[in-house]
């Protein structure tokens, strides 16, 4: 696609969710920012994932659409829309969700996915970007960029901790905190994505013993977040700080707070990366060539979705577009204890030296 003629300087962003997605939707926001200070941006999120837009540099307006509400949620989605009038919109979306944010707002050119990326006949409403093959989420995003001649280096997220939040944080740790602090985020969105348990309650008492790290485990406040977050500390023999909770602000300042973070392929993971946490990332169901954390930490990234145990690719074909059928729907369980206590002890090596950087 060449690059576009026409005005961009009122855009609008329809990114919803999820956390993770959200994350990699910054450093579009980002440079488009920096190419044109004076450029108005306003996003459409669900409730959830919004807070991580608080305070943010390159968003100017955020309106809130929940799809789940059903009709009224529509009806005031479309009243807020008709009021605004865009230069540009563009869909990040992959699914329907999508399709009533984009059609109710006003834009003299709408871009989005073509129908060899996205689902749910979202290509019928939005001028298409160029085919492209797999490739990291982040890239994808960052796509939008080149019809609009708008580079995308440097990459940044500039996630904004308030000094409140800060403070919030530093309280937490105070008292608590020995040399490091370990954050484990036992549960993802899906539970195919999830690892065991008891390997999670045997980390955290490693963690603890052989390392000296505090282990905090990190979450929201769902019912199988919560119930899995108990186990992992009935099981272990760390004493662990219990710090799931509904916040996602909160969340943010302890993840920045944290030395070391260890998640599956999930929200807090992109939080983490994002942060320059060093993180952990546990990969079996989902491809973290597609969706690990960007650019960084690989050295830290256990991969079992396209790798054996032994480091050796998997024989046959893996269904990269559909992760979780077929050969990849177990592959979290060949992720051992050991594996993850190899990539702690990279981590404390690379990254928690006062010297080492990213």
């Amino acid at each position: 696609m060449a690059s576009l003629e026409i005005p961009s300087r009122r855009i609008c962003l329809v990114l919803p969710s999820g956390i993770g997605d959200v994350v990699h939707g910054l450093p579009l926001v980002n440079a488009l920012k920096r190419d044109d200070p004076d450029r108005h941006i306003t996003w459409i999120v669900e409730p959830t994932p919004a807070p991580l837009l608080q305070h943010h540099p390159a968003v100017d307006d955020v309106i809130l659409f929940d799809h789940r509400q059903g009709l009224g949620a529509a009806l005031a989605l479309r009243r807020e829309l008709r009021r605004r009038n865009f230069d540009l919109l563009i869909n990040c979306g992959l699914y329907f969700k999508t399709v009533l944010p984009t059609l109710f707002a006003r834009a003299r050119l709408k871009l989005g996915y073509g129908r060899d990326r996205a689902n749910d006949l979202i290509w019928l409403f939005v001028d298409r970007l160029p085919p492209r093959g797999p490739r990291h989420r982040q890239d994808m995003y960052l796509e939008f960029l080149e019809p609009l001649g708008v580079t995308a280096e440097p990459v940044e997220w500039r996630i904004v901790i308030g000094e409140r939040e800060r403070a919030a944080a530093a309280e937490f740790f105070a008292g608590l905190r020995p040399e490091r602090v370990a954050g484990i985020v036992t549960t993802s969105a899906m539970d195919a994505k999830d690892w065991a348990v008891d390997r999670l309650a045997a980390v955290a008492t490693a963690l603890e013993r052989d390392f000296g790290f505090l282990v905090v485990l990190l979450g929201g406040p769902g019912r199988r977040e919560t119930e899995r977050a108990r186990q992992v500390a009935m099981l272990s023999e760390a004493r662990t700080v219990w710090a799931l909770g509904p916040d996602l602000r909160w969340l943010i300042g302890l993840i920045e707070g944290c030395d070391l973070v260890i998640a599956p392929d999930t929200g807090p993971l992109h939080i983490a990366r994002a942060l320059g946490t060093p993180v952990i990332g546990l990969y079996g169901h989902t491809d973290p060539l597609r969706a690990g954390p960007y650019r960084a930490f690989q050295d830290l990234t256990i991969d079992r979705f396209n790798l054996e145990a032994e480091g050796r690719p998997y024989a046959g074909p893996l269904e990269r577009e559909h992760p979780g059928r077929a050969g990849a729907r177990h592959r979290m369980g060949s992720i051992t204890v050991a594996d993850v206590l190899e990539r702690v002890e990279v981590a404390i090596g690379r990254y928690l030296l006062p010297e080492a950087s990213l």
